[in-house]
């Protein structure tokens, strides 16, 4: 069994160039962070329940929390377990009558799930290593490097080492993201923003 830490949503974000979204898990005991690929759907499904935005009717996760409830099921926790290649692999455990069982689950609809039930949310040691990034580690590679040193091109995939290649999918957007606004974000996760409309210039304030 994997060494399991626990972690917890710090923002999600949504890429202006793209309109991906990403999922930013922060470890509670360092300032070490795991950014996660999740679908427009289950971004918003996350920020609603973080900023306990009450909804007319059950969503897809209220109503799986639902079905949980009426056969005396409880989750406990969630947790993503394995990375292989780019994709992630979750798991929900889940208390029944005394007994626990293990569900398999994408890791978006694993958080969203937990945000909800308001469980521990754990990341194998093993993927924050391999996946996870933080300030200190990227200043760290930044001071490290001479000044009079090319950047790596990373458009050429047989010059790159393996082990760069399995996060290639965060490359550009990571680039993007300022690790030190996160630790001075406010207490309430804001919504996705979406750019501007093409075509229609931004309205004037009166």
């Amino acid at each position: 069994m994997p060494e399991m830490v626990e972690v917890m949503v710090d923002s999600v974000r949504v890429s202006l160039t793209n309109q991906q979204r990403i999922v930013l898990l922060r470890e509670l005991a360092s300032e070490y962070f795991l950014p996660i690929w999740v679908g427009p759907y289950e971004a918003e499904a996350i920020t609603t329940a973080l900023q306990e935005i009450e909804i007319a009717r059950p969503q897809t996760h209220d109503l799986l929390l639902s079905v949980f409830n009426q056969l005396r099921g409880r989750l406990v926790r969630v947790e993503v377990t394995a990375l292989r290649g780019d994709v992630f692999y979750g798991n929900l455990v889940v208390d029944t009558r005394g007994e626990e069982i293990n569900i398999d689950s994408r890791p978006s609809d694993a958080i969203a799930l937990a945000v909800r039930a308001h469980v521990p949310i754990f990341v194998s040691r093993d993927i924050l290593i391999e996946a996870g990034i933080s300030p200190e580690k990227e200043v760290n590679s930044d001071q490290s490097k001479p000044e009079d040193q090319p950047e790596p091109d990373v458009s050429s995939p047989a010059e790159e080492p393996e082990s760069s290649g399995r996060l290639s999918v965060f490359e550009d957007f990571l680039q993007n993201i300022d690790l030190d606004d996160l630790n001075n974000k406010p207490d309430k996760e804001e919504p996705p923003q979406e750019p501007p409309s093409k075509g229609k210039p931004p309205k004037k304030k009166k």
